[in-house]
């Protein structure tokens, strides 16, 4: 098998990684916040909020498969 990192396996972050996934974080913290400050509640904040979690969950991803 080559040497890749199977998709389906932990892959645990380095340092620089984890302060990569940090720096994102943040960001989609702030934008949370904006989100949740400015709009009323509806369905579409809460999409809008949920594909923040999507996102954050794919950053991870593609920090470690870097």
């Amino acid at each position: 098998m080559p040497d890749t990192k199977h998709p389906f396996e932990y892959q645990p972050p380095t340092p620089e990684q984890v302060q990569q996934i940090e720096t994102v974080r943040t960001a989609l913290k702030q934008v949370h916040d904006t989100i949740v400050e400015t709009l009323p509640p509806s369905r579409e904040r809460s999409l809008a909020i949920t594909k923040l979690e999507e996102t954050s969950m794919w950053v991870n991803k593609a920090v470690v498969f870097s």
